[in-house]
Parts: C-alpha cells; sequence; structure tokens
C-alpha cells in the first residue's frame, strides 16, 4: 500500500548545493527527517506547517487538524506500523540531531 503520512516541519534547510531540492528537516511520528519541498516550490512550506510526505517528498501542505486526522485514521485502519516502516526508508536519510 502506498501511504502519504503526515510530518511537521521542524526546520526548512535551504537550497542544497548540489542542485535545486529545497529540504526541510520533519517530524513524522516521533522520527526526524529530512523531506525535499520541491513539489511545492510555488508555496514553500515553513517551520510549524503541516505536509502529507510519500517516498520523502512533501505532496501537499495540510492544516495540522488534517494531520491528526489521517495519524487517527491510520491507526485505527492498523497502518501505523506500515506507516513508520516507511518514514524508515525514506531515501534522503537521517536529519542530524
Amino acid at each position: 500500500m502506498c501511504l502519504a503520512i503526515p510530518g511537521k516541519i521542524l526546520e526548512t534547510t535551504g537550497q542544497d548545493s548540489n542542485d535545486d531540492m529545497h529540504l526541510a528537516v520533519v517530524d513524522v511520528m516521533g522520527v526526524r527527517r529530512k523531506v525535499d519541498l520541491s513539489l511545492l516550490i510555488d508555496d514553500l512550506p515553513v517551520a510549524g506547517d503541516w505536509v502529507l510526505i510519500h517516498v520523502g517528498f512533501a505532496m501537499s501542505k495540510i492544516s495540522q487538524e488534517q494531520a491528526q486526522d489521517t495519524l487517527r485514521i491510520l491507526d485505527t485502519l492498523g497502518e501505523s506500523d506500515a506507516a513508520f516502516e516507511e518514514v524508515q526508508g525514506y531515501g534522503l536519510g537521517e536529519a542530524p540531531s
């Protein structure tokens, strides 16, 4: 199953020096990860914003209420473990603490 998982932007790290990638450190289910914001270039999220994330890319901005609803639904459906596994598999690596 493909999951889009809510995450809260903790900080934006700006543009990657190697290309046009815009990165952020995001809290996803208690795990800090780097996420690519490039798909939201027209309305870049800032610290405190919530986004839906899939395979390391922020796909859209959402409200905190939508994020909490989505997390509750994942838990109710028994998909929290699958969501957590997806977070662990993001190819951009763990953000520094």
